[in-house]
């Protein structure tokens, strides 16, 4: 096994960017772009170690590219990749799934390899001609299809949307036992390691990844896992972070009993959505992954890809539907739309948005026929009229957690009135603090109420603050984010308490009518009426059941009145606020 890795490349803005190729198997090279320093990825991501974008040279008789690299990686990826072949002797590109991170230089391998021929799902080529604006060849695949490469390498492609994109293939090599799956058991995670010879270490990552990509989708990887059962796995080439191979029965599984827990839990939402239109599948994502916050399983439907006993399926087991309003144009999708009005009924809660298509189903009329039939609107709808932004994004986490928490509402009061009597007394009399915990990312802004504070270090200066799990703020609370710890004075505080506590509909300003002024290093919101403030930086975060326990170093702070003290939270119970 050969490893080569290119120095340290700085480019403005992008941090450290190295590469690393590696002989994997016969024939088989993978291309490792490391990205050392980024710190977020997407919304849910704050990133603690980097993160890598792989992607793999397969060489028979006739030679594939699976996936290429992020944007940023442009010159040190196309000086590496012609040091290994000259281009033009690409005969196949394959794209697991159409994210910039992992074809964000399709359009470059394209103008050096012009007669290469693009492998992919239907809806990824779909999605590449809307993107790189220009013709090329294409081979549609799906599930129990093959490419012979030649020389033993004969590709087998296994479907596994949803997982994360509803484009996604897998690719296995009957050679060399390598299952190529893009996003799937990946993890983001940079280091000098190509492969997962340390659990320990990187455990935490998979665990963190799989909770935020593929957690919202749990039934579909329980279906991924069973197309993929009798394939005998040497290496999973995964998109992101170390290749598996050490341990590649311990994470499947992992993946397997986590899945089966999530599709097992006794609450569903089923949300329906059409591929390829609007802004419909991005904004039901945003709503699913503010659902999950809640423990409350979800399930991602695409109309125009299910077949209406499936989706009556789904809403018979369903306690709630999110719909994503479809085309009026599409008699396909109509009919799984009238489907989903026929088996829905008064048990439910429902959620509707507006896909910002241009034909959209109309919203309120349908609103009005889901509330004859006596179903609950978990959420007002959503209306889109324009392109949406981090602040609509916002609004449809807010809103899934409102469907999850009104869903949950039965269990959350069985479970408060099931726990041992005298043990929750006892607990509930440790005291604490009241606070304001405040945050702002870009133009999204939120508040909570927190009392589950405490110091926990002194060098360097640090706090740690327990979390609600299905509190709207949680989605501005990951590692490298930055908020305001505001400490409210005794005597003082029953105005701001009685104003943070009260029950905010989804995108709300929760400022309303509070003064404040901006935070010198991270721009939250400071309340003006606090008796001191702490500016924090988000440094860890630990799960704790229905909480997560976040680790801060403090920046900066001050204190409005040296005299003042903080207001003290006395409880005469233990298992709820």
């Amino acid at each position: 096994m050969v490893a080569l890795t290119q120095p340290t490349q700085v480019i403005p803005n992008t941090g450290r960017l190295t590469i690393e190729t590696v002989e994997i198997a016969p024939e088989t090279t993978a291309i490792r772009c490391l990205d050392w320093d980024r710190e977020r990825f997407d919304v849910e991501f704050g990133l603690r170690n980097g993160t890598t974008y792989n992607s793999f040279l397969i060489q028979g008789e006739k030679v594939a590219l699976v996936d290429t690299s992020h944007g940023k990686f442009e010159e040190l990826y196309l000086d590496i990749l012609t040091g290994l072949i000259d281009p033009t002797k690409i005969d196949y590109l394959i794209i697991s799934h159409t994210e910039p991170d992992h074809s964000g230089l399709v359009k470059n391998i394209l103008e050096l390899a012009p007669d290469v021929t693009v492998v992919a799902a239907k809806i990824a080529i779909q999605f590449l001609e809307n993107m790189i604006h220009q013709p090329f060849k294409s081979k549609l695949v799906k599930s129990g299809e093959f490419l012979d490469l030649g020389d033993g390498h004969q590709l087998e492609f296994i479907s596994a949307p949803n997982l994360h994109w509803p484009d996604t293939i897998l690719t296995y090599d009957r050679k060399t036992g390598t299952l190529y799956t893009c996003d799937v058991f990946g993890m983001h995670y940079c280091d000098d390691h190509t492969f997962d010879e340390n659990l320990d270490i990187i455990e935490d990552d998979f665990q963190y990844y799989y909770d935020c990509l593929m957690a919202p989708n749990a039934r579909s990887v329980l279906a991924a896992l069973k197309r993929i059962e009798k394939l005998e796995i040497k290496t999973v080439a995964t998109g992101h972070g170390p290749l598996l191979k050490e341990y590649i029965s311990e994470w499947l599984g992992r993946y397997q009993n986590w899945s089966s827990e999530q599709a097992k839990t006794e609450t569903l939402v089923a949300l329906f959505y059409v591929e390829d239109y609007g802004y419909s599948e991005y904004l039901v994502r945003a709503i699913a992954h503010g659902i999950a916050k809640t423990d409350v399983a979800v399930e991602l439907v695409a109309l125009n890809n299910t077949e209406p006993q499936e989706v009556r399926e789904l809403v018979d087991q369903a306690a709630g539907l999110v719909i994503a309003m479809p085309p009026q144009s599409s008699d396909v999708i109509q009919a799984a739309f009238k489907t989903i009005l026929a088996a829905a009924h008064n048990k439910q809660a429902i959620g509707l948005l507006e896909s910002g298509g241009g034909e959209d189903e109309p919203v309120f009329p349908l609103r009005n026929k889901f509330q004859e039939l006596g179903l609950i609107e978990a959420f007002s709808p959503i209306l889109v009229k324009e392109t949406p932004t981090k602040v609509t994004e916002q609004l449809c986490d807010e809103a899934g957690t409102d469907m999850g928490q009104w869903l949950n509402r039965d269990r959350t009061i069985k479970q408060i009135k099931s726990i041992d009597n005298e043990l929750e007394k006892s607990l509930g009399r440790i005291s604490t603090g009241l606070y304001i915990i405040t945050a702002k990312k870009d133009e999204v802004q939120s508040a909570m109420l927190a009392s589950w504070v405490t110091q926990a270090s002194l060098n360097p200066l640090g706090v740690a603050i327990a979390v609600a799990k299905d509190r709207a703020i949680e989605s501005l609370m990951h590692v490298g984010d930055r908020f305001v710890l505001n400490i409210l004075e005794e005597g003082r505080y029953q105005g701001l308490m009685k104003h943070f506590l009260k029950r905010f509909a989804p995108g709300a300003d929760r400022f309303a009518g509070i003064k404040t002024y901006p935070a010198a290093t991270n721009e939250s919101p400071i309340l003006a009426e606090a008796l001191a403030y702490l500016e924090c930086e988000i440094t860890s975060r630990m799960d704790c059941g229905d909480h997560w326990v976040i680790y801060s170093t403090v920046q900066t702070g001050r204190v409005a009145k040296v005299n003042g003290l903080t207001a003290v939270h006395h409880r005469k119970i233990g298992n709820h606020y």
